[in-house]
């Protein structure tokens, strides 16, 4: 009988090794029960024994990750082990119940007993399976030179793992060799002798730990110490290269600036900050339109007149001028000396009664003592008169106004000198001279300078004598000035004695005319405002201890104030911003100078100017791309009609650019790691908008003739968009409008070609260019090709042959090449009749040649017939055919008697073979059959 319950010790302590499922029991576990001599058991699984059996062991708790198993169930022996290895970092010690259950009585183990519950701990050993980790992953400090320190920094090791033992870091060291530092047990460094900026002024040093199980580091730290020179004051913190990214806005230029003052008692700070752009286009970066587009976009379009425009089919009077800069900045152009222009007539037409403005980019430098001439218009033959000029002479800007005859011969103005540095300085400066008689105005860079000299002069007297307009010299008749050392050995132009006089020596640049109208000041400002320069968004914070100045072109700015905190964020906030769409890439050099003064008032602490650069990148260059329908045909009457033909029915203006877009890197080796490595930049073009300031349309071949033909725009359409049209016998310019690529579209598409005798004409060829900031961009050549389609009415001929004309099949292809012409359109393709009459021609000629063969051939196999059957033929008749000739058209396939297919081509000649044929059937002793005796017949 099962009388006792199973017994157990109340407590077991045990221990199991990391990575390992054994655990050792202290005391064992053994189970004892009275019913039955001592037996013990271990096992979860209930098994029939006899009364007194330990059948197993069970274990209480939630998640415990252990089993217990009977060895003997006699005895009541058993063992506890883990379910899978242990890892000591998640938990160290594991506690929960255990109870043992004998086997019951009978067979099914009714009336089981158990025991009561004991508690085990079991403990999780920890093996040294973690080397040291640093926490960062480099260390850095600065330290001054002659100094000698007790600690300059800490690195600090961890270990994972869970033993105190193994997890304690026991030591650290320097693998540098040979370097004045030491590193005690707890990670302090420290300097074994005074270090010296001159010597070295930085040291890298690599650090290792070990664990108290002589575990090393899996990976070494890097340590950098600076060593920072004696105090001097200084600006710190400062870049010397600044790279800007075309259209990314404003830049800080100083965001991590500090200025070392070395614990001086400072009351006042003053920086000047200067942005070098002297050598950037004329003076600054600015738009490079023409400068007739630049007067547009700042308000003044009526009545200018650029007098230095870029070379083109229609303004080509500056083709000879060597040009600076190129077309990455301005269209500037260069006088040596010897170089002048003339202005064609009629370009301008200033009358001095009216007011009118001179304007010009000059940049000159100190000359000889002689008049250098900008602008004169002189008399073109033998009075020498100069009317107005505007010439250099010993660093003075002077203009010449010599009044027309009027009936009150008084003494007026007539010249108007300034002295200015500016005339002579060897920079680009801008001057606008605003003429109403008997007053003018001058503006040099935006600011209004008065004349110190005004000299008079009587007004010219009558003359029909005609005008020459001259850039760069002055226009004079040389008769009677041989021996004048004004003027130049040179000939320019057709007339023998008319040369050049008083040369320009520099650069000139938008030298422009406005009649009728004086320039405002704001126009003024416009023209002259760069695109670049410097920025500052003040800090509300320090908006009243700062003071902040900019000069007028944004050029240079000063920052002020006494507090040294404030002062350092207004010069972290200034930043160089430029407004371009495409800036002209390159340096302009950043300066700052610097002034601090102490209590006394005076200078006392010497801070270094510092010098640096912002590198302009290259902006991404847009791609203009012209399409459309390049080569079509329209009929002759199309052409002479009032509307004439489009030339750009279907054209589209497309710019793109193409960005060169980093990838990454790691994404790219976890994608795949047999990719090429080095690839890592992927080409994107994508597609954007900007303005356009010029297309020209242009013939190729053969000019425009002006009696019969004419390339022609709507003026009305111009005028909405802003825009100008020039045209010339080399085709049609849209200029002077800065304008939207869509609105050129649209204009474009207008242009119609007229021609009003189309008899000889068969095609006419034209190109079309676009371009942007003044030839600094341009599009592709879109070459457009027009044929001109004439209709031929049929030709009656007395061949039947020839009345159809069969041989030319229907045209059902997009295009048929006729006469060395394309036809675009299908429907509109006709016969043309110089290609027909070859044709015909050939035909004939081939026709005539098998006829002659045939008939030879024909008459042979006859005259065969004929003897073969001279026996059997009756003699009723006797046919004399010495001069028979029989024609016979080779091109027809003859039949025998019994096919039914006969063409209507051969009807005539068919019919007759067949009353032949009938009448040879009704001769009882005459057949025949005329065959082909093809054997000599070339194919």
């Amino acid at each position: 009988v099962n009388k006792h319950k199973p017994w157990i010790e109340t407590t077991y302590h045990g221990i199991v090794t990391e990575n390992d499922d054994k655990v050792l029991l202290d005391p064992p576990l053994i189970a004892l029960d009275k019913d039955a001599p001592l037996r013990y058991a271990e096992s979860f699984e209930v098994t029939l024994t006899e009364e007194g059996e330990i059948c197993g062991f069970r274990i209480h708790g939630q998640n415990v990750p252990f089993e217990a198993v009977v060895l003997d169930k006699s005895t009541g022996e058993g063992v506890i082990r883990a379910k899978d290895k242990m890892d000591c970092e998640l938990q160290k010690e594991h506690t929960f119940t255990i109870q043992a259950y004998d086997c019951g009585e009978g067979p099914d183990g009714a009336n089981m007993k158990k025991s009561h519950k004991a508690t085990v701990h079991i403990q999780v050993n920890d093996i040294n399976e973690y080397s040291p980790t640093f926490k960062e992953k480099t260390y850095k400090a600065t330290v001054l030179e002659g100094k000698k320190y007790d600690s300059i920094l800490k690195v600090e090791a961890v270990d994972a793992d869970c033993s105190f033992q193994f997890s304690q870091i026991c030591n650290y060291e320097i693998v540098t060799p040979d370097v004045p530092f030491t590193v005690d047990k707890d990670g302090f460094i420290k300097n074994t002798e005074k270090l010296s900026y001159g010597k070295e002024r930085m040291y890298k040093l690599t650090v290792t730990a070990y664990d108290c199980g002589k575990n090393r580091a899996s990976e070494d730290v890097l340590v950098k110490i600076s060593v920072k020179p004696t105090c001097k004051p200084s600006w710190q913190g400062f870049s010397k290269r600044i790279e800007y990214e075309p259209g990314t806005g404003s830049l800080g230029l100083f965001p991590s600036v500090h200025l070392e003052t070395c614990d001086e008692p400072i009351t006042s700070i003053q920086a000047n900050v200067e942005l070098e752009t002297s050598h950037i286009g004329k003076g600054c970066d600015r738009d490079t339109y023409s400068e007739k587009s630049l007067h547009t976009l700042c308000g003044a379009s009526s009545g200018t007149v650029e007098l230095l425009p870029a070379p083109s089919s229609s303004a080509n009077w500056t083709v000879g001028l060597p040009t600076d800069n190129g077309h990455d900045s301005d269209q500037v152009f260069e006088f040596n000396g010897t170089q002048a222009i003339k202005v064609p007539d009629g370009l301008v037409s200033t009358s001095l009664k009216e007011p009118f403005t001179i304007s010009v980019w000059m940049r000159h430098g100190p000359g000889a003592h002689e008049k250098e001439t900008i602008l004169c218009n002189s008399d073109k033959t033998e009075m020498n008169r100069h009317h107005y000029s505007l010439y250099v002479h010993n660093c003075r800007l002077i203009l010449l106004l010599r009044q027309e005859p009027s009936e009150a011969e008084n003494y007026k103005p007539a010249e108007f000198h300034w002295k200015l540095d500016q005339v002579c300085d060897k920079e680009w400066h801008h001057y606008v001279l605003n003429v109403e008689f008997p007053t003018v105005a001058l503006f040099v860079d935006g600011t209004m300078f008065e004349p110190f000299l005004v000299t008079e002069d009587y007004p010219l007297h009558a003359s029909k004598l005609e005008t020459q307009l001259t850039i760069g010299a002055c226009w004079q008749d040389a008769s009677g000035h041989e021996n004048d050392s004004d003027f130049s050995p040179r000939l320019a132009g057709k007339g023998g004695n008319a040369r050049m006089a008083q040369f320009f020596r520099g650069n000139l640049a938008g030298l422009m005319i406005r009649s009728g109208k004086l320039e405002n000041k704001k126009v003024i400002d416009c023209l002259y405002t760069c695109k670049e320069g410097l920025d500052v968004q003040l800090p509300e914070e320090v908006t009243s201890a700062v003071k902040v100045e900019f000069n007028p072109s944004q050029s240079s700015l000063t920052v002020e104030g006494d507090d040294i905190d404030a002062f350092e964020k207004v010069m972290q906030h200034i930043s160089y911003l430029n407004s371009r769409q495409f800036p002209t890439p390159g340096i302009r050099h950043l300066r700052i100078s610097t002034t601090v003064k102490c209590f006394n008032g005076e200078p006392c602490v010497a801070v270094p100017d510092v010098e640096g650069y912002v590198m302009v990148l290259q902006p991404e260059e847009p791609k203009i791309s012209l399409s459309g329908i390049d080569h079509f045909a329209r009929s002759a009457a199309e052409f002479e009609s009032q509307e004439g033909v489009t030339l750009f029915p279907e054209l589209r203006i497309v710019s793109t650019i193409t960005r060169e877009v980093e990838t990454d890197s790691e994404s790219e080796v976890a994608a795949g790691a047999d990719d090429d490595p080095t690839v890592q930049e992927t080409v994107v073009s994508e597609e954007i908008m900007h303005n356009l300031d010029t297309c020209e349309v242009t013939v190729v071949g053969d000019q425009l003739d002006g009696e019969h033909e004419s390339l022609e725009l709507d003026v009305s359409q111009l005028q909405q968009r802003g825009l100008e049209m020039s045209a010339s016998n080399l085709g049609l310019v849209v200029t002077a409008g800065v304008n939207s690529m869509a609105n050129y579209e649209q204009l474009l598409h207008l242009i119609r070609y007229k021609n009003w005798h189309t008899e000889a004409l068969f095609d006419r060829k034209f190109k079309l260019v676009c371009s942007e900031l003044n030839g600094r961009y341009v599009s592709n050549d879109f070459k457009v090709e027009v044929n001109v389609i004439h209709t031929a009415n049929p030709v009656e001929h007395a061949n039947n042959a020839m009345m159809q004309p069969s041989f030319i099949n229907p045209v059902h292809h997009a295009s048929v090449d006729l006469s060395g012409h394309n036809l675009v359109n299908a429907h509109q393709a006709s016969v043309v009749p110089s290609a027909a009459t070859v044709v015909i021609v050939v035909c004939v000629s081939f026709l005539v040649f098998m006829i002659i063969l045939g008939v030879f051939r024909i008459r042979a196999a006859h005259q065969r017939t004929m003897r073969d059957q001279e026996s059997g033929k009756e003699n009723e008749m006797d046919w004399d055919d010495s001069a028979l000739t029989i024609t016979v058209n080779p091109m027809e396939t003859y039949e025998d008697q019994h096919s039914n297919d006969i063409t209507s081509a051969e009807s005539e000649s068919s019919e007759d073979e067949e009353g032949a044929e009938r009448e040879d059937q009704q001769g009882a002793s005459r057949q025949q059959q005329l065959e082909w005796d093809d054997s000599t017949l070339t194919y």
